[in-house]
């Protein structure tokens, strides 16, 4: 059954409108602590100005390198045309049809069924698969990855959760600066209006001071998986094939030693699927807690959704 056009439009109209709102919300919360931190201190302006800082400094520290740190920490080593044919002919044919330059392409030797794309920009996209997921898939299983992740680099996801990662840098830093604050004594107002405002300020502050981290994190791991929902979606798009990136995902779960060894919680959101996952948990049932903590959202509703769509 061919997939529904609609749907699958409708599927990523969504999926990006709710990432509009999930990073509203973080910046809310980023610039909250700020203006809390300039009552506090007495001066308004200030607390902005540190919260900007703060966040220029992660930024600053993070960009420009990020994807040759990814790539150095995953081990990942480039490949030619001529050592991997079929990986470098399906990547060409995606990226056409997506509209964006070929992306380089780098093998993980591992036999862990998985991959990841990095690069800030479609101008240097990167696409990193492992030996396993190579040694496993067909044709049209690897087109349906290799799409998922050139839709990552379409998309900037990559940038976005970057930018993520930096947020919540920042407010790991302005949390605990506010914290500080409160011990060496804001300086509030004199007047009883002054005074009032500076002591809510206060007990409003403490709150989001020890609760921010924890939220921050939360909101990340949220942009973290509604951009996989927004990938599947997009190379569904792109390959009109939604059984191809299905089959491909089923495989993935069914993975029997699916640990990326050079992996870690700082790469673990760039891969299609959760590298530290136990051998076959898309056959568990995935908990509340276990889904806020989540950098993926559960591979067996992915793999429903793009039964939905036609695949």
């Amino acid at each position: 059954m061919p997939p529904s056009t609609s749907n699958i439009f409708e599927h990523v109209r969504t999926n990006k409108i709710l990432t509009v709102w999930i990073f509203f919300l973080f910046i809310g919360l980023f610039a909250l602590i700020g203006i809390l931190l300039g009552i506090v201190l007495g001066n308004l302006w200030f607390g902005v100005a540190v919260a900007l800082a703060a966040a220029a400094l992660y930024a600053l520290v993070v960009l420009p390198s990020a994807e040759n740190v990814v790539l150095s920490m995953t081990k990942a080593k480039p490949v030619t045309k001529s050592s991997h044919p079929l990986l470098w002919n399906v990547t060409e044919g995606v990226a056409l049809a997506a509209g964006i330059p070929v992306p380089k392409l780098y093998v993980i030797d591992d036999t862990a069924r998985n991959a990841f794309a990095t690069g800030t920009k479609p101008e240097n996209g990167v696409v990193v698969v492992t030996t396993g997921l190579l040694h496993s898939l067909d044709r049209r299983e690897l087109e349906g990855v290799v799409a998922h992740e050139v839709a990552h680099i379409r998309n900037r996801d990559i940038m976005v959760m970057l930018y993520a990662a930096v947020l919540v840098g920042a407010i790991l830093l302005l949390s605990d600066f506010l914290l500080r604050s409160f011990l060496w004594g804001g300086k509030g107002g004199d007047r009883e209006g002054d005074a009032r405002i500076t002591l809510l300020a206060i007990v409003v502050g403490l709150a989001l001071a020890i609760l921010a981290p924890f939220i921050a994190e939360l909101i990340r791991l949220a942009v973290s998986r509604r951009r996989e929902y927004l990938a599947d979606s997009d190379a569904v798009v792109i390959t009109r094939n939604p059984s191809g990136l299905r089959r491909a995902l089923e495989k993935i779960a069914a993975d029997p030693d699916p640990l990326v060894d050079t992996a870690n919680r700082a790469t673990a959101h760039l891969f299609i699927s959760t590298p530290f996952r136990t051998a076959g948990h898309g056959k568990k049932k995935t908990g509340l807690f276990q889904r806020l903590f989540s950098t993926h959202p559960p591979i067996e509703e992915r793999i429903e959704l793009l039964k939905k769509m036609g695949g």
